[in-house]
């Protein structure tokens, strides 16, 4: 598995989201790497790490980066939430845990109704077996959605999707398949770290209410909603986003 270390200071692990790698926190990473050591992932089958022997599921990827990191305090983007949410609630040496724009269930359900539909996932799916280069298009452009800085954040994340290569596609599919399975509220009110949850109000994929509701199940918890941001608030806000990162760190004691 690939993982970029830059910077100085606390450790800071930093998860991406489906079809992304890495790369894609560089605009967050100039404000962060000056007073952190960040340790950008790319997950199994994205980016650099395109082995076809690591599969794509939670408690073995959490474990793997958390063999291949020091104790830090883990963020998660979207997809890369869950995986930051199953290291926080399972491993001794994650510190604190930042959720951007995710959740610990993505799709809708009597009981938790601030969130997408349950075709959502499945019907992208079915669109990357037949068109995948115009599925990862419309997806990032939903990523960007609504965003006061939307048609910036779009140019930024088509010019990154193929940097490290195209995402496999297997890998996409079993990644589309944790955003339509996962459900890991019952970790929350267990959770021994504090966390950090920031939302865009304008996020078309991740309802900030339903990442508040998130963050009232867990202790220690502080929930933070972006004005102006969309689904990748750390694009066109990324300095509103270190702000609140840097001021988590610094109430976690060493």
């Amino acid at each position: 598995m690939h993982i970029e270390t830059l910077g100085h200071g606390p450790d800071l692990v930093l998860i991406h989201g489906w079809a992304l790698h890495g790369g894609v926190f560089a605009p967050l990473a100039e404000h962060l790497a000056d007073r952190f050591r960040l340790h950008l992932v790319d997950l199994p089958g994205h980016g650099y790490s395109r082995d076809p022997h690591q599969p794509l599921e939670l408690a073995g990827v959490a474990s793997m980066i958390a063999a291949r990191t020091p104790p830090a305090i883990w963020l998660g983007w979207s997809l890369g939430g869950l995986f930051a949410l199953r290291a926080a609630a399972s491993l001794p040496t994650v510190r604190g845990l930042v959720m951007v724009a995710a959740t610990p269930r993505f799709v809708r359900a009597a009981d938790w109704p601030h969130a997408v539909d349950a075709t959502v996932f499945g019907r992208f799916g079915e669109e990357l077996a037949g068109d995948y280069a115009g599925t990862l298009d419309r997806f990032i452009a939903l990523d960007t959605l609504g965003s006061e800085h939307g048609r910036a954040e779009l140019k930024t994340l088509r010019a990154l999707l193929h940097a490290r290569g195209e995402p496999d596609p297997e890998a996409l599919q079993a990644g589309l398949r944790l955003l339509d399975a996962s459900d890991m509220r019952r970790a929350l009110p267990r959770l021994a770290v504090p966390s950090l949850w920031l939302g865009g109000r304008r996020d078309r994929l991740v309802d900030p209410r339903g990442m508040a509701a998130a963050a009232a199940l867990a202790p220690r918890s502080r929930f933070v909603e972006l004005a102006g941001a969309a689904h990748a608030p750390f694009l066109g806000h990324a300095a509103d986003v270190a702000a609140e990162i840097g001021a988590f760190a610094d109430n976690i004691a060493p």
